[in-house]
């Protein structure tokens, strides 16, 4: 049992510098770990890349199974995992090696991945466009010290805890992919459009003019109308805005970038292919959102579309495949209103469509129950993290 305080020892004195992992032979296949395969907040492996050890690029290094590894870029992401295997990972990822005398490596992992660190780690960060933890800070930061046994038993209680919030997610995952064979069954996979459907590019789908969001400075940021920022399009099927930043809009603001119901934003640029496109939809009252300069809003012809089989339409993967053929790579990948209008997709009859949009409605109703349960889960656990390092946890 630990009540009360413990003693805390600075990071980097409980790390084994000097520890020197196993290099692989040309020829082996090694695991070679990139942050794009860490999903954040919960340190699991999304996919395991192999690559023979002479095809690795030079920004990496070796580490041994039961190495913690820390993102240093954007900590805010909060990717830590103890390795289950040998391999070779970016730079970007700290290895440390618990003196295993004095620390568990799952304990220093939950602790890395809990609210206190993640806290210090998201306001002590050099680089603006590429932010990374001030390593100088990381290896002086106090970790809490109980005996080994401790350690572990604290661990194991939020392995099991942990679990839990992944069995919710994963009923998350098999609601998503019941939609998905529900638009199959009914439609077809759209790239191939096995059904014949009607093709039509986007611009003949919609009314008025496309046009990018406000921008405005941080500073400006306050009470008002909620603003849709690119990272909310990538949460659930449809558009939140309740936790969005607001501005105090003028009417001229609300008249151009007001969101009507029904409205499709799109994400305009992503240093990344995967998020180029990504579109949702605005379900809201008219005017009671704006929407922000890294976004194109769309707004569909509901006389031929329904926005929100349309939406899901455009998110299927084939359909990805074709909005990627018009982005355009410089520094950043872009895609820009004209380009995007140039999407083909494939046009069934508003009655099935209608159809399809009940089946989505009825599968939301249960989606958003699960997303509270797992809101409600991710909020008991970080409460458990924090008592468990502060020593509160019997």
């Amino acid at each position: 049992m630990t009540s009360g305080t413990v003693s805390t020892e600075p990071l980097g004195s409980l790390i084994d510098r000097g520890y020197k992992p196993r290099e692989s032979a040309s020829d082996d296949e090694v695991w070679n770990l990139n942050l794009d395969q860490i999903e954040p907040h919960t340190g699991r492996v999304l996919s395991k890349c192999m690559l023979s050890a002479s095809e690795l690029g030079p920004s990496t290094y070796a580490f041994d199974r039961g190495t913690v590894l820390y993102s240093k870029l954007r900590p805010y992401l909060n990717k830590v995992l103890v390795a289950d295997d040998n391999g070779v990972a970016t730079t970007e990822l700290v290895p440390l090696r618990c003196d295993e005398s004095r620390l568990d490596a799952q304990y220093l992992a939950h602790f890395l991945r809990g609210p206190d660190f993640l806290r210090f780690a998201t306001n002590v960060v050099a680089g603006a466009k590429m932010p990374r933890m001030v390593m100088s800070e990381f290896w002086t930061f106090p970790v809490p010290l109980p005996p080994l046994p401790e350690q572990r038993r604290i661990a194991a209680i939020l392995d099991q805890a942990d679990a839990l919030r992944a069995k919710r997610r994963e009923a998350l995952a098999q609601l998503d992919s019941l939609t998905q064979s529900i638009f199959i069954e009914m439609f077809g996979d759209p790239g191939p459009n096995p059904k014949s459907w009607a093709e039509l590019e986007l611009g003949q789908l919609i009314v008025g003019t496309p046009n990018n969001g406000i921008f405005k400075k941080n500073e400006e940021y306050g009470a008002g109308t909620p603003v849709v920022w690119v990272e909310e399009l990538f949460k659930g099927n449809e558009i939140d805005c309740s936790n969005s930043r607001a501005l105090l809009a003028s009417t001229r603001d609300k008249a151009r970038y007001g969101l009507r119901n029904g409205d499709l934003l799109f994400c305009r640029s992503s240093l990344k292919l995967a998020g180029i496109g990504y579109n949702n939809v605005y379900l809201g009252e008219d005017d009671e959102a704006l929407f922000e300069c890294h976004v194109i809003r769309v707004s569909p012809n509901q006389k031929r579309i329904e926005p929100r089989f349309l939406n899901y339409a455009l998110r299927l993967p084939s359909q990805r495949q074709k909005l990627f053929k018009f982005a355009k790579t410089v520094t950043m990948t872009t895609i820009d209103q004209d380009g995007l209008l140039k999407v083909s997709v494939p046009v069934p009859t508003l009655d099935l469509q209608r159809e399809f949009c009940r089946y989505l409605a009825a599968v939301e109703v249960v989606r958003r129950r699960q997303m509270a349960t797992v809101a409600e889960l991710d909020a008991l656990f970080a409460s458990l993290q924090h008592r468990a390092f502060a020593g509160q946890l019997s």
